[in-house]
């Protein structure tokens, strides 16, 4: 079994009755365009979150942080500058986590984070050593619509729609690496996310499941 297949399972522990429970997961923020904009689908269908947020973005833009967790969502760690920890040295790969962790804490001291996600889903060894050396329970993803290659916002409902499993792990974006934001340019827009989490929530819903904040760690 590969480290993917064990992170990417969550354990239901919500309480609908069906057990039918999927988690909503965004990563790459905070970014001060398209956060509001989930935050408020989000907020209108009473839905929780966890947010995957880089920690360069966080000093920037603190106050949204604060706003996902004054909301009821998650903020979790995806390093500091989004690198691939597999090319980083040892030191690196500690600090990257341990300084996105700082900067969550010093934007909202009331943020509990609890989980890591290692940018672009490459796990290693190290990783795993320094998100448990940190206190984070690493969590990876079982349903990826690739939202971030903006392949419109049926398609994007639609590749959800067709792997959702009870216990999924959705993951969507609401910002873009900095290493891949190119002025001027539509790749760092997540309009097609906004308008697909709007549509996917309900479409949810119409199929039996609940979506839930992830569970407390054992």
């Amino acid at each position: 079994m590969t480290h993917v297949d064990c992170l990417s399972r969550v354990r239901s522990t919500c309480s609908d009755s069906a057990g039918r429970t999927v988690y909503l997961t965004f990563d790459d923020g905070p970014n001060p365009l398209c956060t509001p904009e989930i935050l408020d689908v989000l907020e209108k269908h009473g839905v929780p979150a966890t947010f995957f947020v880089i920690g360069a973005y966080v000093a920037e833009h603190p106050q949204l942080i604060r706003r996902m967790i004054a909301e009821g969502h998650e903020v979790a760690n995806h390093t500091m500058t989004h690198p691939d920890l597999s090319r980083c040295g040892p030191s690196d790969v500690h600090d990257e986590i341990l300084e996105a962790n700082r900067v969550i804490s010093m934007a909202c001291p009331q943020a509990s984070v609890r989980h890591v996600r290692a940018p672009y889903g490459i796990w290693t060894e190290e990783v795993l050593s320094a998100s448990a050396g940190a206190g984070l329970a690493p969590l990876h993803w079982s349903v990826d619509p690739r939202d971030w290659s903006r392949p419109g916002a049926d398609a994007i409902v639609d590749a959800v729609l067709a792997s959702v499993q009870p216990g999924a792990v959705v993951l969507l974006h609401d910002g873009c690496p900095p290493d891949e934001c190119r002025p001027g340019t539509e790749d760092s827009l997540r309009d097609q996310t906004v308008i697909a989490l709007a549509r996917l929530i309900p479409a949810l819903r119409e199929r039996g499941f609940g979506i839930c904040s992830l569970p407390q760690l054992p």
